[in-house]
């Protein structure tokens, strides 16, 4: 019998369209009802629904963020990793970015009594195909809008890596320092040796964030968040 429930309840609930218009919470509604859709965004009221994913073009570069970023978390008490986890941002934007970097308490988002990261992360990436993409549009203004501090996007058909942070209400692009690393303003310590991971280096990505890990600036960073 609750078997037979279950199947009628989905039948009288439309399925999930590429390019529907809905609310947040008719996208929740009807996501929740297929359990083998693995990834689906609500975007300024529309959906968008991904596409099979590739192991080069994007399966390898989001293996290797989650990589940076869960060795950053490791050494850094107090912040959390996700990886394509659900973001409650607004009532017209519910997306599902490849990975984030959040501060778990005393930061902007929390974790809803549903299991969903409601407001805006301080950190989130994007695996991208090129310029062409809604990450770097749509996207882009959405996570602007509302307040997510960095925004990192790998734009792997065009071998570039752009690193976003959030100024009086405007996004600027941060440029790698003389030796090509980029550093978080919000995460101290969070450094990117920029060529090698377009190179696929990842051994110098990781010994490079040990470097930033050991600054003095990173120790500083962890003793603040462990008391709020």
């Amino acid at each position: 019998m609750i078997a037979a429930n279950a199947i009628s309840t989905n039948l009288t609930i439309p399925t999930l369209e590429n390019g529907d218009k809905l609310t947040r919470a008719e996208f929740e509604r009807r996501y929740q009802v297929l359990p083998n859709l693995k990834k689906a965004e609500l975007i300024e009221g529309i959906v968008y629904m991904a596409s099979p994913v590739r192991a080069k073009r994007h399966g390898k570069p989001h293996a290797g963020i989650m990589g940076w970023l869960v060795t950053y978390e490791a050494a850094t008490l107090g912040v959390e990793v996700l990886d394509n986890t659900t973001v409650r941002l607004d009532l017209d934007n519910e997306p599902q970015p490849d990975a984030l970097l959040r501060i778990e308490t005393g930061g902007q988002s929390r974790i809803s009594e549903d299991d969903y990261i409601e407001g805006a992360p301080e950190l989130i990436v994007e695996i991208a195909a090129s310029t062409a993409s809604y990450d770097l549009h749509q996207k882009l203004n959405v996570y602007r809008r509302n307040g997510v501090q960095e925004y990192l996007v790998w734009r792997v058909y065009d071998r570039q890596f752009d690193w976003f942070r959030l100024n009086e209400g405007e996004y600027i692009q941060l440029e790698p320092n003389t030796d090509d690393i980029i550093c978080s303003q919000v995460f101290p310590g969070l450094w990117l040796d920029k060529a090698a991971l377009l190179a696929g280096n990842l051994a110098k990505v990781l010994a490079v964030l040990q470097q930033g890990l050991l600054t003095v600036e990173h120790q500083d960073f962890v003793k603040k968040i462990s008391i709020l």
